[in-house]
Formats: structure tokens, C-alpha cells, sequence
């Protein structure tokens, strides 16, 4: 006999959760076993934190309505019928008051993805099986101009998470010589990601520019840093994605839970805290609840991206774009430089046939 839908009190509104004893995730060394309700009522316990991070964003949701599981995967593009994917358009029969925002991705086509404007939204997502939410670094009133920074710390194979902030707290120094404050959370596995909030006066290329230009400077101060786009070319380094500040590419938002056993969270933290983390998954869907949040002021001061801009003037040779954007102006031939034939590519980096 199937369970019967409960309704949890979010903002205000009352949202139906059917199914709540699903278990989503299974227990652990360190966590007991999650069921769909828990997973609403821990977003209902950091609402504060996660609207501060989806509030006016279009966002992109990644969907586990099964749970995360052995066998379950997430999906790799259309056509695939994986049990887990995301979720760029709005969901048909949302309820009213579910708003949207109009987006465009490189291709050109539009789409209106859901818009958080109230916590019964982040609810209701949850309830349908969103895991984690990937906002854009955009406000529904304009979203051609990023009004964030986002430095994603990826750590490569052969590196730790302790790899990863030792570089982030060569990124704060950066940053703070620059005159830019920046904020830091784990990523809830074993990056780091470094956010900023700028004014929204440049486009998705300028501050793309801007985190290349930041990288590159990174990788004077620390030899194990890479801005390699190629995989083959990073080593064991802390590669520095760049291409997260490319239009429709996001990073999972401050507060998110991740699809990983134990339910990690891509936690905000002090720097002093990040310092002394060990494993970042004991910043759980247990452990977090209640903790005070390092974020409260971001929203306090938008920066300047001109310094930034200014370390991508020393050197602006253009990297590779996603593989899914159309060919860009100066990008570099995209092909493995393993497998390259230099006969085979003219300057611009354009193939030539014959």
C-alpha cells in the first residue's frame, strides 16, 4: 500500500509531497538513510542561505526521482532514458506560483527555465525530485550579463581536496590584492569553487575572459595549477574550468545537496573553515542544518571585473569553448593535441580540407 502524500509548510504555502518515504539516499558509515521528505524539509532548514543563492536566477534542475542508487545514472544528452537528468524547461503542471525566466543558450534556441522568487518553489522542486539546483550567474531581469564570478577548482586525478584549497587560499590572496572579496564553499565532493559578485555591466565572454585571466595568474603563484582544457595536458594539477562562467554553464548553487552517497552539500564556508576541513562529506544533509551562514553579505558589494580583465590583457590568447558552442573568434583548433596534424589546421585554427 503506497504511503500517503505529506505537506510541509514552505514560506507559507502548503506543498504536497507524495511518496515521502522514499528512501533517496541509502545509509552510509556516517549518515543514516534519506527519504524524499528529508529532502524537502532540509532545503525548508537552509532556505535562507539557498535563496540568497537562487533568488530572481533562472535555474536548471538536476532530477533524481528514483534516488540515488546502484544502477542509477544521469543522463547524457537527449534520447538518453537515464533515471536521473536535468531539467532546462520548465516542468509541465507546475503550479502557479512557479515562476520562469526567459533564457537563450548557444544555439540560439530559447526556453523558459523555472525562476525561485519563494522558498515553496526550492519545495515543490524538491518534490519532484531536484537534487540540485544549477542557477544561472544571471538575474531574470537581464540575462546577458552575469552579476557573479564563479572560480571552479577541479581537482585532476592524483589530487586531493587538500590540493584544491591550498589553491583556493592562493586565490583569495589574489583576489584581495585586487581588492575583491571573495567567497568560498565546497563543491560537495572534492572541489572548491570561488564566487564573486560583480557588476552586471559585461557580457558572458567578458568574464569568461576574466576567470581565464585569473587562472593564468594562478598558475604563476602555484605550480600545481592548470587552465589545460585538454585533459591530456593537465597532469596531476588543480584545473581551474573556466568555461563554468560560459553562457548555460552552471555550478551547483551554494546549499545544494549532490548526488553522491551520504548526501553531500556544496556547503559556504569561512576560509579559516575551509583550512581545517578534512572530508568535505561530513558537510551533509545531517550536519549542515543550523549552521550559521559565511554568505550572508554577499549581496552587499558588487565588484569590478576590470582588474580581472586586466590579467587576461597581459596574455588574451583565446582557450577552447565547450564542445557543444558553435566555432568562436580566435578559439583554437578543437581537436586533442595528441591527435592534431599541424598540415591539417591554418592559423585561425580553422580545418582545412583536402
Amino acid at each position: 500500500m503506497a504511503t500517503p502524500a505529506a505537506e510541509v509548510d514552505a514560506g507559507g504555502r502548503a506543498v504536497r509531497v507524495t511518496s515521502p518515504d522514499r528512501v533517496i539516499y541509502e545509509a552510509t558509515d556516517r549518515t543514516p538513510p534519506v527519504t524524499k521528505l528529508q529532502v524537502v524539509e532540509y532545503y525548508l532548514s537552509v532556505a535562507d542561505g539557498i535563496m540568497r543563492s537562487l533568488r530572481d536566477r533562472p535555474v536548471a534542475l538536476e532530477r533524481w526521482p528514483k534516488g540515488v542508487h546502484e544502477g542509477i545514472r544521469l543522463s547524457t544528452g537527449y534520447g538518453d532514458k537515464a533515471d536521473a537528468f536535468y531539467q532546462k524547461r520548465v516542468m509541465r503542471g507546475a503550479p502557479p506560483y512557479v515562476e520562469t525566466a526567459g533564457v537563450t543558450f548557444p544555439s540560439g534556441r530559447r526556453a523558459d527555465e523555472v525562476c525561485v522568487t519563494e522558498v515553496a518553489t526550492i519545495a515543490w522542486c524538491a518534490q519532484m525530485g531536484t537534487l540540485t539546483f544549477h542557477p544561472w550567474p544571471t538575474r531574470r531581469d537581464d540575462n546577458d550579463h552575469p552579476d557573479e564570478l564563479r572560480i571552479d577548482l577541479d581537482p585532476q586525478p592524483g589530487t586531493t581536496f587538500a590540493d584544491a584549497v591550498r589553491v583556493a587560499g592562493v586565490g583569495r590572496e589574489l583576489l584581495g590584492e585586487l581588492g575583491i572579496t571573495g567567497y568560498v564553499k565546497t563543491s560537495g565532493n572534492r572541489g572548491v569553487h570561488l564566487y564573486v559578485r560583480i557588476e552586471p555591466r559585461w557580457d558572458f565572454l567578458d568574464v569568461r575572459h576574466a576567470a581565464i585571466g585569473f587562472g593564468r595568474e594562478l598558475e604563476k603563484r602555484d605550480r600545481g595549477v592548470t587552465t589545460s582544457w585538454w585533459k591530456e595536458e593537465r597532469g596531476e594539477r588543480i584545473f581551474v574550468d573556466f568555461n563554468q562562467n560560459s553562457r548555460d554553464r552552471t555550478i551547483a548553487s551554494a546549499w545544494s545537496l549532490r548526488p553522491l552517497p551520504g548526501g553531500p552539500v556544496s556547503t559556504p564556508v569561512t576560509w579559516e573553515e575551509l583550512a581545517a576541513i578534512d572530508d568535505p562529506r561530513d558537510l551533509n544533509i545531517v550536519t549542515v542544518p543550523g549552521r550559521d551562514d559565511p554568505w550572508a553579505g554577499i549581496d552587499d558589494v558588487q565588484h569590478s571585473l576590470e582588474p580581472l580583465l586586466a590579467l587576461w590583457g597581459e596574455h588574451p590568447v583565446e582557450l577552447n569553448f565547450p564542445p557543444d558552442y558553435p566555432k568562436m573568434p580566435g578559439e583554437p583548433p578543437r581537436v586533442q593535441p595528441s591527435k592534431k596534424v599541424a598540415g591539417h589546421w591554418d592559423e585561425s585554427g580553422e580545418r582545412v580540407e583536402g
